[in-house]
């Protein structure tokens, strides 16, 4: 019998419901897919919490998984049965052991790459690389500060801007999670449950400052971030894991001259080409040995609560995925 994970309602991890499901033959321009992996992202707590509208009750919550084609719709040329393939970013309902799925939103995954690598780092992969090489203009010897560093996307973001000659300032809690950032490659790191991370940024920078804050953690690192930019620096905002961001005015961006952005990933990968580019280059960085993307820690579908309920108390080092 197939399942999926329903929400009927938001809010604790507990209203996460696993049910049996009918699949239904492919239509046009949709392939079905047998999922192998699932990503596991705190973007799904949002969603159900309700921090993020869903299109409707009841959803099936995920937003990335990786597994094998089982059949195909009329149209559709691009992709063969048993092709592996993963995906994000597009309807949600990956939190299921089947599904359909828009044929030209699907990447085949390389014979080098797992099926579980691909899940673990696509939607994170992806991430990172619109952070480190999208949404702002770095160079080698630039200096950023990242939040969360020890986050799924923190520890791909440290370990491609090393290979790059970006150092990265991280800020974690805890000594686990700081010992997995320097490991994926922080230059150094702050714990921000017992420093002042504006003071330490000050302190390692010299009072220069960083070129750039990478921050999904909203309301409570928000406006402190743009303290420690320096001049002409930008501020990346790209989540809000402790709430919504206060509104500013913005010409407290002026005494700088400061940037504050919020790049999403469905427009830096709007168009086949782009999603395309993307990947191709997330799956080098992995065969090339600049990425160890995982996973970590792997959970049962059965196991969706306790999953949800790590996620949220910061348990999961790194990335993570549901085996259905």
């Amino acid at each position: 019998m197939e399942r999926a994970v329903r929400i009927y309602e938001h809010g604790p991890a507990e209203i996460l419901k696993i049910e049996p499901i009918d699949p239904v033959p492919p239509g046009p321009g949709e392939a079905l897919i047998r999922h192998t992996a699932i990503g596991l992202n705190f973007v799904e707590v949002y969603y159900r919490r309700g921090s993020f509208p869903v299109p409707a009750l009841p959803a099936i919550l995920g937003n990335e998984a990786a597994g094998v084609v089982e059949a195909l719709g009329p149209g559709v040329t691009s992709l063969a049965v048993g092709d592996r393939v993963v995906y994000a970013d597009g309807p949600m309902g990956a939190y299921a052991t089947v599904r359909l799925y828009p044929a030209d939103r699907l990447v085949r995954i390389p014979g080098d790459i797992t099926e579980a690598q691909a899940a673990a780092s696509f939607l994170r992969g992806v991430t990172a690389r619109m952070l480190l090489k999208e949404a702002v203009r770095l160079a080698p010897g630039d200096t950023v500060l990242f939040h969360a560093a020890a986050g799924g996307t923190g520890l791909i973001f440290s370990q491609w801007a090393r290979s790059l000659g970006i150092r990265v300032i991280g800020t974690v809690s805890g000594a686990a999670k700081a010992a997995a950032a320097l490991k994926a490659g922080a230059f150094t790191v702050i714990d921000y449950v017992a420093e002042d991370f504006v003071d330490r940024v000050r302190a390692i920078t010299h009072g220069e400052g960083v070129t750039a804050v990478f921050d999904a953690v909203g309301r409570d690192t928000f406006l402190r971030s743009l303290d420690v930019l320096k001049p002409r620096g930008t501020l990346v905002a790209f989540g809000k894991a402790s709430g919504h961001p206060p509104q500013i005015d913005p010409f407290i961006l002026s005494t700088k001259a400061l940037s504050l952005t919020w790049p999403i990933r469905p427009v830096f990968t709007a168009d086949r080409a782009l999603l395309e580019e993307n990947a191709d280059d997330l799956f080098d960085a992995i065969r090339r040995g600049v990425l160890d993307v995982g996973p970590q820690r792997s959970y049962a579908l059965d196991d969706i609560v306790t999953a949800h309920r790590d996620l949220e108390n910061r348990q999961i080092i790194g990335s993570a995925v549901i085996r259905p």
